[in-house]
């Protein structure tokens, strides 16, 4: 799994978000030029995870409940992704065809392994707040 555009539109959302204030969706699709049908299926996650507040109604709108410098990238795209593998032969239960057929370990998978572990190792020691605000 690389970065998909769901998680850099939750990125983007959670910028608008940051300074604690309500916000509508439409004003957030227009500050970050976010197309509206994505926006809210990604509120509605972040909503479910803990990360935001939705209001609904006239003065409604969306507010950042979590801390950002709590949240890691990792948590984002779990939240936001559900599955995190680079490859499906990652996934739990995956039954590789190859695997079976010749009966041995396969150095594809367990590269992709490794690679897998530097990606996830990676993306945890990220908070979401270093990322939106910290200069590199």
């Amino acid at each position: 799994m690389l970065i998909t555009r769901e998680t850099d539109y939750a990125l983007r959302i959670l910028r608008v978000l940051a300074n604690g204030k309500r916000v509508t969706s439409g004003e957030i699709c227009k500050r970050e030029l976010l197309p509206q049908q994505f926006v809210y299926k990604i509120l509605k996650k972040l909503e479910k995870a803990g990360i935001i507040q939705i209001t609904r109604g006239v003065d409604g709108g969306c507010r950042l409940t979590g801390d950002l410098k709590k949240l890691s990238l990792y948590d984002l795209t779990e939240i936001v992704e559900g599955n995190k593998f680079i490859s499906a032969c990652m996934q739990p239960n995956f039954q590789c065809a190859w695997r079976k057929k010749y009966n041995s370990k396969c150095n594809v998978h367990c590269h992709l392994l490794k690679i897998q572990e530097v990606f996830d190792r990676e993306l945890r020691i990220h908070s979401i707040y270093q990322i939106l605000f910290e200069q590199v």
